[in-house]
Parts: C-alpha cells; sequence; structure tokens
C-alpha cells in the first residue's frame, strides 16, 4: 500500500520459469487471491521480508494460510525445505 509518507518504487522485473511443489503453490495463489494481489507481489513481499528477518505475514493471515493448506494437503514443514527430491514421472 502507498501513502503520501511511503510513496511507490519504481522496479524494473524479469519473467521466471520457477518450479514449486504443487501443493505449496496452490497455498501461496489461494493466499494472493485473498489479499488480492498477485502472485508475484506475495513472492516479492515475503522474500524482502525473509532477507530483512521479519515475519511476512499477520496472526490473522497465518490462520487463514493453516486452513489452505488443510484444503490442499500440504504438510511440508520449513524443515523438509532442503530435503525435498522431486518425483519421477
Amino acid at each position: 500500500m502507498t501513502s503520501p509518507s511511503n510513496p511507490p518504487v519504481e522496479v524494473e522485473r524479469s519473467q521466471t520459469g520457477v518450479r514449486l511443489e504443487k501443493r505449496l503453490l496452490k497455498v501461496l495463489k489461494a493466499v494472493a487471491e485473498l489479499k488480492d494481489m498477485t502472485l508475484g507481489d506475495l513472492l516479492e513481499g515475503i522474500v524482502l521480508h525473509a532477507f530483512e528477518g521479519k515475519a511476512p505475514f499477520s496472526t490473522e493471515t497465518l490462520k487463514e494460510i493453516e486452513q489452505f493448506k488443510k484444503i490442499y494437503g500440504l504438510t511440508l514443514k520449513a524443515s523438509d525445505s532442503h530435503q525435498l527430491k522431486e518425483r519421477r514421472k
């Protein structure tokens, strides 16, 4: 959100072909829809918060994310992040 004390910052974006775990992507898309923003904007916000060691989500949003995780069967945890192996087709 912008305000007179917080004007928009102009950036240059690049198109990317990032691959994400299927259920994780569904939850991210649901959160973006809930917040009325694009998936790219959501990911940028998450990463910028992480780079500063800040939590990207409020307590209320975390509760909503838990519901989306149940809906989409996402059981992965942060501790799984460097253990993921893609399923062979």
